[in-house]
């Protein structure tokens, strides 16, 4: 770690070992944190299900958003990796804001990103159909994914897959095992099974308009 990241840490920083809830849905609060070290969850709850938004690493931010509308926390933040934290109190980010407009820029498109990212997932628990949702999130993983041989590489285990569409496990593999058949995708064995490619991008979305029309025509 740099000089100066050591002597930010000495003034804001604080340990979070794994495990550790950093704030919950609903909690008040008036501080952001910055990552210098590990990784962090942030998840919501719905309908008993905890659903996470997004893991977060090295330079990211959260929980701006009680400072910024002064409201109650909007979603749980989770260490998944011991963590080294920068706590930031609302009269520091006023000044980081105030001083620094590359900060300010910085933070602008992030916020915009996340809203992007948010509205996706949104749309996507929106679909009744557990086939169309799995693959409709496959399809926007795609997207951002890295091509490899054979495809599109996107990495995602099960687990994480049932968590971000809101499905059971046993659903989400009954769906990917349908994919594995039709071998619109297969596991990345080199991947340790957490991580898959999409042979055709194209053919996933083809079937997933097959799905629509299923849906909304049902059997002809």
């Amino acid at each position: 770690m740099s000089s100066d990241n050591e002597r930010l840490f000495e003034r804001f920083g604080r340990e979070f070992p794994a495990g550790t809830v950093v704030f919950r849905e609903g909690d008040v609060g008036n501080e952001m944190y910055v990552i210098q070290a590990g990784k962090v969850n942030i998840t919501k709850k719905s309908r008993d299900v905890e659903t996470v938004l997004v893991t977060l690493g090295l330079g990211a931010f959260f929980g701006e958003m009680a400072i910024i509308n002064q409201k109650p926390r909007s979603a749980s933040a989770v260490v998944l990796e011991d963590a080294r934290l920068l706590v930031i109190g609302p009269k520091t980010f006023e000044a980081m804001i105030r001083g620094n407009s590359e900060i300010a820029v910085r933070m602008i498109k992030i916020l915009a990103q996340r809203l992007q990212e948010a509205d996706e997932q949104i749309e996507n628990l929106l679909i009744k159909d557990h086939n169309s949702r799995v693959v409709h999130y496959l399809t926007h993983m795609a997207s951002r994914g890295k091509a490899v041989a054979g495809g599109i590489l996107v990495q995602v285990t099960q687990e994480d897959l049932a968590v971000k569409v809101g499905l059971k496990v046993h659903e989400v593999k009954e769906v990917l095992d349908k994919l594995l058949r039709a071998r619109l995708i297969r596991v990345d064995e080199g991947g340790g099974g957490g991580a898959l490619i999409i042979h055709e991008v194209n053919r996933l979305r083809e079937f997933l308009e097959f799905l629509e029309m299923k849906e909304k025509f049902g059997d002809i």
